[in-house]
């Protein structure tokens, strides 16, 4: 078996362990808001890759924790990055009929469910975290991280942001402003959360930050990318919306080939932080390659 077999395997085990635990994540049914619930659940468990879970899993486990101890964060991280999708999609915002191949939660349930889906899963995701049986001042950092991270100084700001750039020239330094909160901040959640389930030293949970900051910067101009060259079957959603919605992306301003530089640049920043910071970061290092090259 070679490296790669053994890394997407270990991808894979971990994509599974996730999605087991989000099936069982939210209430049960059975309550007048029944709906509600079915729309949250329509997009939680919409698939998806699941690598702001994985990577909250993999960063305890390098910190020396099992990954167990990071299942209610992992869990929290995607019902906040399903919260951003559900809202992403919505007609006040980029306004897409399509999301992972299905369609999007608002053409499905209706604008105001899955407005008020989009809030609920944003609050059980801090219900989720501080359920967790891990120590209580280990709890309270988790729960402050995520708070930090998709407020206005992270996901939020970054999003509006990207929506009040519509149409408008914006320079690279608003751009990747916008790119580190809106896309970078909820990998960086995932990262340093994992990092305290797993009883990091504060060394750790910064490498950890450091690492998220420049594997999401990539991720997303990785994404600037396929958005122009992929096709909509394999990326589950329609292609070209950025150009549509005149957007500015790091794709449109450097060009594709110094945005692959860009991407390149960053994934060596990312094994650099991590490198003599954690005993066995093998996986972390092999997915920050992986993700360079993904076509979906």
């Amino acid at each position: 078996m070679t490296m790669s077999d053994v890394f997407f395997r270990e991808l894979e085990a971990c994509r599974m362990v996730i999605e087991d635990a989000l099936e069982n994540a939210l209430p049960p049914s059975g309550e007048t808001y029944e709906p509600l619930l079915e729309s949250m659940r329509y997009s939680l468990i919409a698939g998806g890759k699941r690598i702001r879970a994985i990577i909250c899993m993999k960063f305890c486990e390098a910190a020396g924790g099992k990954i167990e101890a990071a299942i209610p964060a992992a869990c929290a991280i995607e019902m906040l990055h399903s919260y951003t999708l559900i809202h992403d999609d919505l007609p006040c915002m980029d306004d897409d009929d399509m999301r992972r191949g299905k369609p999007s939660n608002h053409i499905k349930f209706g604008e105001f469910t899955a407005t008020l889906a989009g809030d609920a899963l944003q609050a059980y995701a801090f219900e989720t975290v501080l359920k967790s049986k891990l120590p209580p001042d280990a709890v309270v950092k988790m729960a402050q991280v995520l708070a930090e991270n998709s407020g206005p100084h992270g996901v939020c700001g970054g999003q509006y942001l990207d929506l009040s750039s519509e149409g408008k020239d914006i320079a690279m330094g608003q751009l990747l402003e916008t790119y580190l909160l809106k896309t970078s901040a909820l990998v960086s959640a995932g990262a340093q959360m994992g990092a305290i389930a797993g009883g990091g030293t504060v060394t750790q949970i910064y490498a950890a930050k450091q690492y998220a900051k420049a594997v999401g910067l990539a991720f997303q101009a990785r994404d600037d990318i396929l958005d122009l060259t992929a096709t909509a079957e394999k990326l589950g959603k329609p292609i070209g919306s950025d150009k549509e919605n005149q957007k500015t992306t790091l794709a449109s301003l450097l060009g594709i080939e110094k945005c692959k530089k860009l991407i390149q640049i960053e994934t060596e920043n990312a094994l650099q932080v991590i490198d003599g910071n954690f005993e066995n970061a093998k996986f972390l290092k092999s997915l920050a390659k992986f993700l360079v090259g993904r076509e979906f």
